[in-house]
Parts: C-alpha cells; structure tokens; sequence
C-alpha cells in the first residue's frame, strides 16, 4: 500500500494542543479562588432541602392514658359535640308544610347529666343552651338535686300558640322545647303550674341569657303552666317575656 503523503509541517501542527475555550479558563479560575465547599454546580436547579426525620414522639404517662380514656368513655352517646349532651343523630326531618322541618336533628335523652322525662327531637343550637342553662343555672339553683325535666314539648310542625294559620312555631323548626316541670333526686316534682315560686322565676328569667326567646306564666297567656325555650334564627335580639 502505498503511504499517504502529507504537506510540509502538517505532521507538526497535530500533535501541537490547542488552546483551552477562555469560558472554561474563567471557569477554572473562579473555582481557585471559591471556598473548597462550594463544588462545580452542574446544573441549574436549587439544591433540595434537606429532610430531617420526625422527633418520636414521647409515649403517654399512665395518668395521661387514663385522661384519655375518660375522654372517649364520656364521649360515648354524646350527641352535638358535648359530652354532656346524650342521645343520638337522626335522619333528616321534612314535611310538606312551608317552614317546618329539621336538616340535622337529635334525639335528646338527658343533658348536664339530667334526664329529659321523653327523648326530646331538637337540632343543636337548641340542645346546646339547654346543656348550658341547666349546667349553669338549674342544677345549682336545686343545689345539685335536679334529677329530671319534664318535657312538655319539642318538635311539631305546628302554628305558633297551636293557633290555626299562624306562622310556624320554633317548634316546627327543631329549635324549641317545652318544660312543664322540674323532678329532684328525692322524687319531689316542682310544675310550673302549681310551684311557679321565687326559685322557678329565677331560673326562667335567668334563661334569657341562653336562649333567644323565652315565654313562661304571665307572658302572653299561652305559657301558663310550662317554660317556652327556644333558639329562634330570626334577626334582632332577644325576646324574654
């Protein structure tokens, strides 16, 4: 074979190096003077953060076991998110006439640890300033003896005062309930009928603070033989008569 001739001094510019691209000679010369830690960044993107794992947390104290037992024992049969407010979520209640109906009614069977002489069909808005008023003002007015409610009324789709055409009582709404008679742990009943003394007045009166309307002997002559309660969506303030 014969061998390829090259041009005069073509042999020695090939084997001469070339010169470096002056990017990667600035290159170079900044990373001589940037701290060791820095590195080459070879790409565009952040660095990620670092994760760190979760600190265990401490395992419960047997004091705080048993909190936490209590907790979820009283919240058994709870009902509107209060403890203290016992029974259970129903269906939905509707109805044919305007205005009457429940979305999100409960079955109420005691509250602040007082039985309701019946299940009492409320929503809780109602039930919760029941819980609250008898928690705050009848229990400590009987001195811790009241054992029962008697509950004279809670939902019925019905006039205001069972007056025919009227506008729909609260009633009718879930939001009010009817109590006719206090029960105490020694089986003595105070009604409202017959025992309307010094301390029931002080206790319907102290209602008003908790629910929005409040009707009761010498209001309207409606309410002459039981409390009215009732937590009424309407605007304004309170109604107590």
């Amino acid at each position: 074979m014969q061998a390829t001739a090259f041009p005069p001094g073509a042999m020695a510019r090939s084997l001469r190096p070339l010169a470096r691209p002056r990017a990667l000679v600035e290159q170079i010369a900044a990373l001589r003077v940037a701290p060791a830690e820095t590195g080459l960044k070879l790409s565009s993107r952040p660095p990620e953060a670092e994760v760190e794992p979760a600190a265990a947390a401490p395992p419960l104290t047997p004091r705080e076991k048993r909190k936490k037992k209590r907790e979820a024992a009283s919240m058994q049969g709870a009902v509107c998110g209060v403890a203290a407010i016992k029974g259970e979520p129903i269906a939905p209640i509707g109805s044919k006439v305007s205005g009457c109906g429940v979305e999100e009614p409960v079955r109420v069977t005691s509250v602040a640890g007082v039985r309701l002489s019946q299940a009492a069909t409320v929503d809780c808005s109602i039930a919760r300033a029941l819980n609250s008023w008898v928690d705050e003002v009848a229990q400590p007015a009987f001195n811790g003896q009241l054992a029962e409610l008697r509950i004279a009324a809670h939902y019925v789709c019905r006039g205001r005062n069972n007056v025919k055409g009227a506008k729909v009582s609260e009633h009718g709404k879930g939001r009010a309930v009817d109590i006719s008679a206090f029960v105490l742990a020694n089986g003595r009943v105070l009604t409202v009928a017959q025992d309307y003394d010094q301390l029931l007045r002080r206790i319907y009166r102290a209602g008003c603070g908790y629910f929005k309307t409040t009707l009761g002997p010498g209001s309207d002559g409606y309410h002459e033989d039981h409390f009215h309660f009732d937590t009424s969506a309407r605007a304004g303030g309170t109604y107590c008569r």
